[in-house]
């Protein structure tokens, strides 16, 4: 097991209720399954899940990657500007 921080920002802290959480996870956990867990864990997450931008240690990060020990998880809602 891998013991993760996530931290949530914007909207998806408003949903989460907190601003950050410890979670251990699998070793070979990706981001996918990640975003998976938390919105089966955390419903009010799942609808954000769907769009939602995840850095790993404070670099983006795609569905496949692999989440590290010790990680720093960031989840960000979309921006869009004008």
């Amino acid at each position: 097991m891998n013991r993760i921080k996530l931290l949530f920002f914007a909207t998806i802290r408003d949903r989460a209720g907190t601003k950050s959480m410890e979670m251990d996870i699998p070793a070979d956990m990706t981001i996918l399954q990640l975003k998976e867990k938390l919105g089966t864990d955390h419903p009010n997450l799942k609808e954000s899940m769907i769009s939602v931008l995840v850095t790993i240690n404070r670099e983006y990060a795609f569905d496949d990657a692999i989440v590290p020990p010790n990680a720093e998880i960031a989840l960000f809602p979309p921006v869009s500007g004008g």
